[in-house]
């Protein structure tokens, strides 16, 4: 993967750690990389489960088709919608709806085994990271 300019979003809480889900986390850490370096990191604040009115607990009711249907891909809109900008997002686990989503809207998903932000971007730089589909849910 080309890394001489592009934007990457990751799934955060707290700026240091990916999240192990793309739905619960509260932030994006977005990191750009030029030229194969880090050069800029900003915050932005993630829509997620906290953020839709009806709560519903992470595998409960979820049939067969669940993250497919038009409410969960309306969700999925709305979350991504601060990364439109991005080429690529990481996260430690994610549905199969919202992986498909990403896709759709032309933003690499990548399901990574790194703790840290700052591996997970030195492994992009390296071009070495490797996508972990066998996590999603």
């Amino acid at each position: 993967m080309e890394t001489k300019n592009l934007k990457v979003a990751f799934v955060t809480d707290d700026g240091n750690e990916i999240s192990q889900h793309f739905g619960r986390a509260q932030y994006y850490e977005i990191v750009t990389i030029e030229n194969g370096v880090m050069t800029h990191r900003e915050r932005r604040e993630k829509a997620g489960h906290h953020t839709f009115h009806k709560q519903e607990e992470h595998g409960e009711h979820h049939g067969p088709g669940h993250g497919f249907d038009e409410h969960s891909q309306g969700k999925h809109r709305v979350m991504t919608a601060t990364i439109v900008d991005c080429q690529i997002l990481v996260a430690r686990g994610m549905g199969n709806g919202a992986y498909q989503h990403m896709v759709t809207a032309n933003i690499k998903p990548i399901i990574t085994h790194n703790i840290t932000i700052y591996d997970a971007v030195q492994e992009i730089i390296k071009g070495t990271i490797v996508n972990h589909v066998e996590n999603l849910h």
